[in-house]
């Protein structure tokens, strides 16, 4: 598979050496020949093509300097090291793309947005910001941007319809404010050469009596942590899950990235429940946001949000390992390739590249995985047609203060890190797809068996019920730093789960009030409803739901081998 991860050294020097003046077909056949070859959805002379459009639309801007920021990702290390010095050499517009922490790209943002500095020049920030961008109005919506200014400076080839997160960036108003340039899911992890043992599937179904298999709901993933935890298997005790409970910004996202939704807290919707949302945000017909707390109408603190939280409190002290508890995300992101785990609930497949390493005890001699990841099992609460779990979609965001020629140049910048040419290749080496026509690429087809499902995923119609953040969120930024807050009182016993979702829904209140009082959000912003008895609220169809009377149903559980097929059959 080296193949699909070589960059040619000699080409990177060239790129970097390459100054406006040499900035033509010359250096865009280097990039090709050396970094592209056959790994793209164009043909050698569509690939030319568009790189020929390149350099004529960015003839006004040569020798120009422009600076993009993005998180510190595989993906943007590539188009950082890889990609940015190619497109300056084959454009002649300087491109400097700094690398840094997802925290940090916030704040450079919130301070453009607060100042009007022209800080940098297009951001890569995650869609979650979706309903921020809409409604503070200080970016530029790309549907007008595009059919307007910017109209000279945007590929005719840039094809928005194969993008398979373009629902995640564009707002109530029909407008696109984003363009995803790097996704990755939360999915089901597991050992699949465990699964399919036929001494452990024994054991388990004699205990359980029922198979082992891809947990379609909680209670068999609770049931297969139990089976798995403390179990020697080829002389090392092992644990049936893992997680992370730090009181940590990073325990925020594992809780905004939609844990309320897969336990089923939120109402029916794709991308997004409505009126609540997975943050058990309701809004009004007019996208207002009206409550967080159930006596306003919201979710946060209803039944199924607590009993989200006392899950994972629960398994995180049962059945991971001792030290889970005391970790944030980058600490416990490695411990399931180290071979002691059993499954994960809550995993990112922006770790498949680090899990199919050689040498790994969770891969094969012959390079293949013995792990697999499926779609996440769902809470007592779920219903069909609801989200599943979570989609990151890094997006690329132009903000009204930066200059017009400056922004010009970096949607050129943008357009080409995103394009046909390129989006394959860098798929093979971030492996966080955003195009169809990667998805579908035949060199992805011939890679698959070595990433674990990741391809099958992408491939099925499961996909789609894994969503960022929507636009029920008025002010992304002061929000999500809530909940680590109340989170952590919960996985470190401060409170329980009851107290944290109240107090976490109180002072989500407490932002929108604030925002309400100030009027920034003009037309869009909260409008919050007067507090009423509780059970009113519960007593209405959808979210907040009522307790259910047993949040233990029966276990399901599917093989995945079926389930893989069922998806190529759909």
């Amino acid at each position: 598979m080296r193949k699909y991860l070589t960059t040619s050294v000699a080409a990177a020097a060239l790129f970097a050496m390459a100054s406006p003046a040499f900035a033509d077909m010359e250096a865009a056949r280097a990039f090709l020949d050396a970094e592209i070859g056959d790994l793209s959805s164009l043909s050698r002379e569509e690939q030319e093509a568009e790189m020929q459009w390149f350099i004529d639309a960015a003839e006004q801007f040569r020798g120009m300097d422009i600076r993009v920021v993005s998180e510190t990702i595989t993906t943007h290390e590539y188009e950082s090291q890889v990609l940015a010095p190619a497109f300056s050499a084959i454009t002649g517009i300087n491109v400097t793309h700094d690398l840094i922490g997802e925290g940090d790209v916030i704040e450079r943002l919130q301070t453009q947005m607060q100042t009007g500095e022209n800080i940098y020049d297009m951001y890569v920030n995650d869609s979650d910001l979706i309903g921020t961008h809409w409604r503070y109005q200080q970016v530029r919506n790309l549907t007008d941007w595009m059919a307007g200014p910017a109209a000279d400076v945007t590929n005719p080839n840039l094809d928005l319809e194969d993008f398979v997160g373009i629902s995640f960036t564009t707002g109530p108003d029909g407008k696109v404010y984003q363009l995803p340039i790097q996704q990755f899911a939360n999915l089901y992890w597991f050992r699949y050469d465990w699964f399919t043992d036929p001494e452990i599937m024994a054991a388990f179904e004699a205990e359980y009596g029922y198979p082992l298999g891809v947990p379609v709901n909680w209670s068999a993933y609770e049931d297969i942590a139990e089976f798995f935890t403390g179990r020697e298997i080829d002389g090392v005790q092992v644990y049936g899950h893992m997680d992370y409970g730090r009181k940590d910004p990073s325990l925020g996202w594992r809780f905004t990235d939609a844990w309320l939704s897969m336990a089923g807290a939120g109402d029916v919707g794709i991308p997004n429940g409505l009126p609540v949302d997975e943050w058990g945000l309701r809004v009004d017909e007019n996208s207002r946001p009206v409550g967080s707390c159930v006596a306003r109408g919201g979710a946060t603190n209803g039944p199924a949000a607590v009993y989200s939280v006392e899950k994972y409190v629960e398994w995180l002290q049962a059945y991971a390992p001792p030290a889970a508890a005391g970790m944030t995300f980058s600490e416990s992101g490695p411990v399931p390739a180290q071979g002691e785990i059993a499954q994960q609930i809550f995993w990112y497949t922006a770790f498949t590249a680090d899990m199919v390493r050689e040498g790994l005890p969770v891969v094969n001699e012959d390079g293949t995985p013995k792990w697999r990841m499926a779609p996440s099992p769902r809470g007592a609460y779920w219903e069909d047609g609801m989200k599943l779990g979570y989609q990151d979609a890094g997006s690329v965001t132009l903000m009204q203060s930066t200059p017009e020629d400056r922004a010009k140049a970096a949607w050129l910048y943008a357009q080409f890190i995103a394009s046909k040419t390129v989006d394959v290749k860098k798929s093979h080496v971030g492996l966080t797809f955003v195009r169809e026509s990667t998805i579908q690429h035949e060199s992805f087809t011939e890679r698959a068996p070595m990433l674990g499902g990741l391809v099958e995923f992408y491939r099925s119609p499961a996909r789609v019920q894994w969503t960022p953040t929507g636009t029920n969120v008025p002010d992304y930024p002061r929000l999500a730093q809530l909940w680590w807050q109340a989170i952590g009182d919960a996985s470190s016993g401060a409170a329980t789960a009851q107290q944290a979702m109240d107090n976490l829904c109180r002072e989500q209140e407490a932002v929108l009030s604030r925002l309400e009082r100030a009027g920034v959000l003009g037309d869009l912003g909260p409008v919050l409803n007067e507090e009423r008895d509780p059970q009113y609220w519960l007593d209405q169809p959808g979210a907040p739901k009522p307790a259910l009377e047993n949040e233990d149903p029966q276990p399901m559980t599917i093989g995945y081998d079926e389930l893989i097929q069922s998806w190529q059959n759909n």
